[in-house]
């Protein structure tokens, strides 16, 4: 999944996206309203986590031109204002959640991720199985057959993210911008080399073979 985080405080942005990225997360981060604008407009995000008081363009007519340009990426809004008044606002402008600073990491995962739950408009699976590989979200724990495998975590969010599409050939570029941030090289070979890491873990002493490479085109994980 990936995410944008929109906050002009270093130290907490960078709480913030520490905490998304070790649990899984793709995460952008930009320091100010106009360029959270255009980040937001010209990538393909599961959310937005935005504070409301940004240089340049504040957080609330951030969301609110989103929302005019038709984007419907749910928004949290981050703030250190906690009225009711304030939380109205916020969600009257656009926002989908509303959370008050100072706020523990925790909620607010679980808040983000019960927005890209509502945002795929169905019903989130707690568990992906293909063939005897079972990936269980909750757990964050990696099985095949009855043997557990260990992942570190980008590891386990291109796993997670080739269960998604499995039976699907997903293209490098698309690995990327959904395991990493949009600062990669698309030349890059990072990609190889964590499907490498991955297909050694779970298909190297297992069958059938899960994980194929398409040349030319990416790679599939499928079970025949």
């Amino acid at each position: 999944m990936r995410l944008l985080v929109v906050e002009d405080d270093r130290k907490l942005a960078s709480y913030i996206v520490k905490g998304f990225q070790e649990a899984g997360f793709a995460v952008d981060h930009c320091a100010d309203g106009e360029h959270g604008l255009v980040m937001a407009t010209g990538n393909e995000y599961d959310a937005a986590v935005i504070d409301i008081m940004l240089p340049g363009l504040n957080g609330l007519a951030l969301v609110q031109e989103l929302r005019k340009q038709h984007s419907d990426v749910p928004v949290l809004i981050l703030s250190a204002k906690a009225s009711v008044d304030d939380r109205v606002k916020g969600l009257q402008t656009g926002g989908d959640d509303y959370l008050p600073k100072p706020f523990a990491f925790t909620e607010l995962l679980a808040r983000v991720q019960a927005l890209v739950r509502r945002g795929s408009r169905e019903t989130e699976p707690t568990t992906l199985e293909v063939a005897d590989l079972k990936l269980d979200l909750l757990s964050r724990k990696v099985t095949r057959g009855t043997h557990k495998i260990e992942l570190q975590a980008r590891e386990f969010s291109l796993l997670e993210y080739l269960m998604r599409n499995a039976g699907r050939v997903v293209t490098k570029t698309m690995i990327l911008s959904h395991v990493w941030d949009y600062s990669f090289d698309p030349q890059t070979n990072v990609v190889d080399v964590l499907v490498c890491r991955v297909r050694n873990k779970v298909d190297r002493n297992f069958e059938p073979k899960l994980i194929r490479t398409k040349r030319g085109m990416g790679y599939v994980l499928e079970a025949a």
